[in-house]
């Protein structure tokens, strides 16, 4: 790998985002190798100029579903259990191998165009494994130079039975319809990421895998031990989806008599380099448990404001010493991959939680959440592997570098604040991942992004009907699901759960 020297830079500094004056970053092997005033360090095989731009760590993108990616734009203002019924439709849809690679695409365009240089990609194989498709994906990551980690939202159990209630809101002949749909085996599942592990482990790997597990709801005990037993014996990240709703706090207390975090930790599965993905509604007990077993808390802001889940508990997390990472959750619901919408939103929606704004976040601790959170969940941050998410000798140079002469950053008041609330991608100049400039004054330097962009267009013009039926089939689930949704709302939860959501209900009058 060819060496590069950055110039002329003014880069977000160490842990705190200290703005330097224009330096220059010697880039060799993939690292970062030196930092020096400008004009300092010796000339490099290759000289990048970046006058009048401000160096940033790559962000994390430590959640999304690539197979959503197509149905951006199809849906509005669905709660989460009816709206997962419309990308988990009870007819599928049956993709080409090329149909999924340039599905892939558009995800890892848009996280590269607006500051991720690393995402997580969760998932749903939907019927059975088919290597084929898996390896399409894995190419599209492989070929744009993103760095990926790559998981298959793994579950044991029926989609219908992710719920309670079900028998007593459904018609039988429906319910036990919806039970026989066809899903991938326990084993087949972790056979497949134990075969991929051996060439793409993430500490070696660019693109890499990881353990996902849908939810605790999704799998059963058994399952979930192997699972965690998997990610224990290969040290990959595991990661699985954990009370996004309220819905979900009154299905763990029906299934299990205790809260879901709470389950997971009477398996044994909460552990460093394990992620709960959403954690929105949660009490003081399940922070202290996710802080003294070293698990991760991944806030999704953007994802629980469009499906109204809620807010989740950021600054009460972070008192409690928990990591926190971030995510952008699918685009179906979300219509972005935009990590910066979602740094923005984070410490945007933290000003309703509570009156006093000292604990309230900011762009600084959005920022590190997005980057430093995102690099400790997934073990991305030191030790033999990558070390993602700081400006510094010894680091991975996953880097991003905005345009300053913008109006965005003029005047240049305080840059983070600017990149966090203001900045959206338009300005973004360059991105090197693994040390390789993979984004070049905007254009992509591996793939041409106008005829991929032209085919996908084509490509879901002509699959629109087949998604069409699709979600139409969803039609009776539905139908379940809102009878389910109301007999849950009637179900107390503990007193002491985080409020997540504002009440609708008028304040007295005065």
């Amino acid at each position: 790998m060819a060496s590069i020297l950055l110039r002329g830079a003014r880069a977000l500094l160490g842990a705190q985002f200290s703005l330097s004056e224009p330096l220059d970053v010697a880039i060799e092997g993939g690292r970062i190798r030196a930092i020096a005033p400008e004009g300092r360090l010796p000339l490099a095989a290759r000289v990048l100029d970046l006058h009048q731009r401000l160096l940033v760590p790559g962000m994390i993108n430590g959640h999304f579903h690539s197979h959503e990616h197509f149905q951006r734009g199809r849906t509005e203002n669905l709660p989460l259990e009816l709206w997962m019924h419309c990308v988990r439709t009870p007819r599928p849809v049956t993709l080409t191998a090329r149909e999924v690679y340039l599905r892939t695409m558009i995800g890892a365009v848009e996280c590269l165009r607006t500051g991720a240089t690393t995402l997580v990609d969760d998932i749903t194989l939907g019927t059975g494994i088919d290597r084929t498709l898996i390896d399409a994906m894995l190419q599209a990551y492989d070929d744009i130079g993103v760095r990926a980690l790559v998981g298959f939202a793994m579950m044991d159990r029926p989609v219908i039975d992710n719920f309670p209630f079900v028998d007593e809101c459904g018609d039988a002949a429906l319910i036990a319809q919806l039970r026989a749909l066809p899903r991938p085996s326990p084993e087949g599942f972790h056979a497949l990421v134990r075969d991929l592990a051996r060439t793409r482990h993430p500490q070696a790997n660019r693109v890499g895998v990881l353990v996902s597990c849908s939810a605790p709801q999704r799998c059963t005990a058994d399952f979930l031990r192997a699972s965690r037993a998997l990610a224990d014996e290969l040290d990959l990240p595991a990661i699985t989806h954990v009370q996004e709703t309220r819905m979900q706090v009154v299905t763990g207390q029906r299934f299990y008599g205790s809260t879901m975090v709470e389950h997971l930790h009477a398996l044994g599965f909460l552990k460093p380099k394990t992620t709960l993905i959403h954690t929105v509604w949660l009490n003081p007990r399940e922070i202290d448990l996710l802080a003294r077993t070293g698990a991760t808390a991944q806030h999704n802001p953007w994802s629980n404001l469009m499906l109204g889940s809620g807010v989740a508990p950021v600054r009460e997390l972070l008192a409690a010493g928990v990591n926190v990472g971030m995510g952008v959750d699918g685009t179906c619901a979300t219509f972005t991959a935009n990590m910066l919408t979602t740094a923005g939103s984070a410490a945007g929606v933290s000003k309703l939680r509570g009156d006093d704004p000292v604990q309230w976040l900011s762009a600084r601790e959005a920022l590190a959440i997005a980057t430093q959170g995102g690099a400790r969940a997934f073990g991305l941050d030191g030790g033999n592997g990558p070390r993602l998410g700081t400006i510094e000798v010894g680091a991975t140079a996953d880097l991003c570098a905005f345009r300053l002469d913008t109006v965005t950053f003029t005047p240049l008041g305080d840059p983070v604040r600017q990149l966090i609330y203001n900045e959206r991608g338009a300005g973004l100049d360059t991105v090197l991942v693994d040390g390789e400039p993979v984004m070049v004054q905007g254009r992509f330097t591996r793939i041409d992004e106008a005829a991929l962009l032209a085919e996908i267009g084509a490509t879901v013009q002509r699959l629109a009907p087949e998604f069409d039926a699709a979600e139409a089939s969803a039609a009776q689930v539905h139908a379940v699901m809102r009878k389910v949704l109301a007999r849950c709302a009637e179900e107390p939860i503990a007193a002491d759960t985080f409020a997540a959501r504002i009440e609708t209900a008028p304040s007295a009058s005065r």
